[in-house]
């Protein structure tokens, strides 16, 4: 069995009838970018990259399956989560501002745990708001609160 990561996404593809080109990228963080080129994208994206997330998920358990030691893997295609995160982090951003306006708590819609880091790293810096990922009661999923930050 293959334990390169790109070896291994690319026979999970074309196991489910896809002929990808991936081009790898090592990361500052050491995890490992792969990004997929191939016909009908669309559909290895999913509903609001549902399937990109899961292509991603199943990647890293092979890989870790194989080799304890392998890099985290991301996955893209077709830029698809550079051009989401940029919408993720202006809603994020626009969330904060009304915080700042208001003072009140603003809770963002259920994310999964990739879009929640994204969303704590794009504020992380920012004086005045906390971030907070919490259950939403009665599912398995997880939201962002955005609060003002609590003077220490």
């Amino acid at each position: 069995m293959p334990t390169e990561p790109k070896t291994i996404l690319t026979d999970l593809l074309k196991h489910i009838g896809f002929e990808p080109t991936i081009t790898e990228q090592k990361l500052d963080d050491g995890g490992l970018f792969l990004d997929v080129q191939c016909a009908d994208s669309n559909r290895l994206i999913g509903r609001h990259g549902q399937i990109l997330g899961d292509l991603q998920y199943l990647s890293n358990r092979i890989c870790f399956n194989a080799d304890p030691e392998a890099p985290r893997i991301t996955v893209d295609v077709g830029g698809y989560r550079a051009q989401a995160r940029e919408v993720l982090i202006k809603r994020a951003k626009d969330a904060a501002d009304k915080v700042r306006k208001w003072g009140d708590i603003v809770e963002l819609e259920p994310m999964n745990a990739y879009d929640r880091r994204v969303v704590h790293q794009a504020l992380r810096e920012d004086p005045d708001i906390e971030t907070q990922s919490v259950e939403v009661e009665g599912t398995d999923k997880k939201a962002m609160l955005l609060r003002p930050k609590r003077k220490e």
